[in-house]
């Protein structure tokens, strides 16, 4: 499980940044926000077999433990569904430490809907592969597009996700 910013333009490099002007003319007002005046949070869960979740969070709502908890449940609804049979002694669960993953609430959650959580290794290629792979691949194909909406860019990041094979994961 991952989480990740899909932008409406994400630049592919600083020369997209830049604006052309004639020397003599003042320097334009740089603001706080660069990148995108749209994205959106996507929560992503697979396994390797393939994607089995992906939740977008709502404008105006932050990810807290309440909100965590209902996305674990979601899952395990999935799992049930897309694992049918596989899943005979647990779930082993890997997320990374961000506190609403942490939360006493959530801990409990786990344990009750039969996930083993597995410690969030060092940062490595080979012990954390969506640092260094899934995410990567997906904001290297989102990157120097423009979306106009938060629809465009959930689309264009879910057809290449769903475009993966089963040995990518």
């Amino acid at each position: 499980m991952d989480e990740t910013w899909l932008y409406h333009y994400d630049p592919e490099t600083t020369q997209q940044l830049m604006e052309w002007r004639h020397s003599g003319s003042p320097r334009p007002k740089e603001f706080l926000v660069r990148n995108s005046a749209g994205k959106v949070l996507a929560s992503i869960f697979w396994d390797q077999n393939g994607i089995l979740l992906i939740d977008y969070l709502p404008k105006g709502k932050t990810i807290n433990a309440e909100y965590h908890l209902s996305l674990l449940v979601q899952l395990k609804n999935i799992l049930k569904e897309k694992r049918r049979g596989k899943i005979t002694k647990g779930v082993w669960f890997l997320h990374y430490n961000a506190s609403a993953h942490r939360a006493l609430a959530t801990q409990k959650k786990l344990i009750y809907l039969d996930f083993q959580c597995l410690d969030h290794p060092p940062y490595s290629p080979d012990l954390a592969p969506w640092d260094y792979f899934l995410i990567p691949g997906l904001k290297k194909e989102l990157k120097g597009r423009y979306f106009s909406s938060d629809v465009e860019a959930i689309t264009a990041a879910e057809t290449w996700l769903d475009g993966q094979t089963s040995e990518f994961f």
